[in-house]
């Protein structure tokens, strides 16, 4: 495998970006790839990227504006509609690489980004395929299962965030994640060790994203472009998501026009690691080697 470095740019900031390469193969298809909420890619995505890589698809693997070693200010920037606009940013950014074939394009997304992927793949008829992992679909649903203190919390912070950027003062920043009982983005039985667990050692992020984001997920619903969408779509959904509620997963299915639906016996985090993470990527590379590379892999 061979791994370049492939920035760009995205409404004229510099977004960072890898290239994994299968070694041998000539023009393989790509499999683009971005995290979930204040997550970045070197958060567990490298695992699924090699994978694909083994199968000889050539996967690139990018952060958002304002995170990781992407550029931009302020940092930690949760902001949806700019991180779709990075999506397809990203797309033609790998529709010019000459190591690829541009027209073999998947698109795969997770939490945040499962949403993320459903949205720009309804901007470009030119996808192949697209792999969502426990979407995030629906802001009201995913607010549901939030405690009333927290709503009322998320709202006042979010509102104190634009409040403050309007002044051009610093924003306000909350937690990412936390355990329950203490207010953050994720703060469900699983959310804290769930998260740590994708983390690599010695990573230097920062448990914090720009309160806005609360304001604005209520907001976000990918659910609703959801049969817009023409490429074969690979969705999976936890039955035990604490995050994001399997009903709307399944309703999301629902509404696509060709998706081939998953529902495994996982929380929001377990896909990522150990067995569930093996279970989960046999069954995506199956996917992706019909729909890329034509055959069963």
């Amino acid at each position: 495998m061979k791994k370049l470095k492939a920035d760009f740019f995205s409404k004229g900031i510099r977004c960072d970006g890898d290239l994994y390469l299968p070694e041998g193969v000539k023009n393989p298809p790509v499999v683009i790839m971005a995290h979930g909420l204040s997550a970045v890619k070197a958060f567990r995505l490298p695992a699924f990227a090699e994978r694909f890589v083994e199968k000889g698809m050539a996967t690139f693997l990018f952060d958002y504006r304002t995170f990781g070693q992407s550029d931009g200010e302020p940092r930690h920037v949760v902001n949806p509609f700019h991180h779709v606009q990075d999506w397809l940013a990203a797309i033609a950014h790998v529709r010019n690489l000459p190591e690829v074939d541009a027209s073999r394009i998947a698109l795969w997304g997770t939490s945040f980004s499962g949403g993320h992927v459903i949205l720009a793949a309804t901007k470009d008829a030119g996808i192949k395929a697209v792999v969502s992992q426990g979407p995030f679909v629906s802001g009201f649903s995913s607010i549901r299962m939030r405690s009333i203190s927290d709503i009322i919390l998320a709202t006042v912070y979010g509102m104190t965030d634009y409040i403050k950027t309007a002044f051009l003062l610093p924003p306000h920043y909350s937690p990412a994640i936390a355990q329950p009982g203490t207010f953050a983005a994720m703060n469900s039985e699983e959310s804290y060790p769930g998260f740590r667990s994708i983390i690599p050692e010695g990573s230097k992020w920062e448990n914090k994203m720009t309160s806005r984001a609360f304001i604005l997920m209520a907001f976000y619903y990918p659910v609703y472009y959801a049969k817009k969408v023409k490429a074969p779509v690979l969705l999976i959904g936890g039955k035990n998501d604490s995050l994001v509620p399997f009903s709307v997963v399944k309703k999301t299915a629902e509404r696509l026009p060709n998706c081939e639906f998953v529902a495994l016996e996982t929380n929001h985090f377990e896909p990522y690691t150990g067995a569930r993470f093996e279970q989960s990527i046999k069954i995506q590379i199956d996917f992706l080697g019909r729909k890329l590379l034509g055959k069963k892999v």
